[in-house]
């Protein structure tokens, strides 16, 4: 793709989850990223970005309104800023892809909803552990009718930062919310473990499904095509347990960074910031695709 193609981004955000987004927007052939925009000057990953050769500030989002307008913006800061990020850039016409769990916005998870998202201008990808669980639920839900839901995910404390564990009842209601929506199933329970056990483990998540009628051929054949279309984006997703029962079944997924960038217990970042970038790329298409148009 020429140079001129590529769709002009900028990452709101300087923690572990913005730095490996700026990475990986590098890495793209889709996205040019023009800003990285946090807001202390002392900040550790305004430094890292810079050192990465990305234009870096600790403006805010007042910088990313000044410096655009931008085709996407990334939003990777807190849920609790997230409604003002939005109120401040929908003016602009930049697509705004929300990493925190406010559950504004359209709810995407692009092993489910491919490319039928991208036309939204304010998305949001629920959580790490929706990304990882959704998928694999929404199969499930298309081969037997779920009563019940139980979504466990455990990561390490290392890749927790301090948004991630003052936003935890946000997600909690929102991966719930998401969940409800993508399975039709109305009772569902989400919890989630921080743990400090050294060496850190890797980001799993574990759900427990409970359904009157199941056939355990076609559900395996499901989670299977599920898993498949995740590793599209994120290749270190992986299922590493699954029993079918009478009633029941039971799945456990582990996720693991696929480059070099990220310590191997974050995959719970990698994850959401693979979802993040193919979205922003396929956005970048139907946008293209609109402006074709007479």
């Amino acid at each position: 793709m020429a140079a001129e193609e590529r769709r002009r981004v900028a990452v709101l955000g300087a923690g572990l989850i913005g730095v490996d987004l700026a990475g990986k927007i590098a890495r793209s052939a889709k996205l040019e990223l023009a800003l990285v925009a946090g807001r202390s000057r002392y900040s550790l990953g305004l430094r890292r970005a810079a050192e990465m050769g990305h234009p870096a500030t600790a403006g805010g989002i007042r910088a990313v309104v000044q410096s655009g307008p931008f085709d996407v913006v990334f939003d990777a800061t807190n849920a609790d800023s997230h409604a003002e990020h939005w109120a401040a850039l929908r003016p602009t016409g930049t697509t705004l892809i929300d990493l925190t769990p406010t559950g504004l916005g359209t709810a995407t998870v692009p092993g489910v909803t491919g490319h039928r998202s991208a036309t939204h201008r304010h998305l949001h990808l629920v959580s790490c552990g929706g990304q990882a669980s959704i998928p694999v639920l929404h199969a499930i839900a298309q081969r037997c009718t779920p009563t019940y839901i139980e979504v466990v995910s455990t990561g390490a404390s290392a890749s927790a930062g301090p948004a991630t564990r003052l936003n935890l009842d946000q997600y909690i209601a929102t991966t719930s919310a998401a969940i409800r929506t993508f399975t039709g199933t109305r009772d569902v329970k989400v919890l989630v473990n921080i743990s400090p056990a050294r060496p850190a483990p890797p980001f799993r998540v574990a759900m427990t499904v409970l359904a009157d009628t199941i056939r355990p051929a076609p559900v395996r054949t499901s989670i299977a095509a599920a898993a498949d279309a995740v590793r599209a984006y994120a290749p270190g997703f992986k299922v590493t347990s699954l029993a079918v029962d009478p009633g029941r079944i039971q799945v456990a997924v582990e996720v693991t960074p696929s480059g070099r960038h990220l310590p191997s217990h974050a995959g719970s970042v990698d994850i959401i910031n693979a979802a993040a970038v193919l979205l922003a790329g396929q956005s970048a298409a139907a946008s293209r695709g609109r402006q074709s148009r007479p």
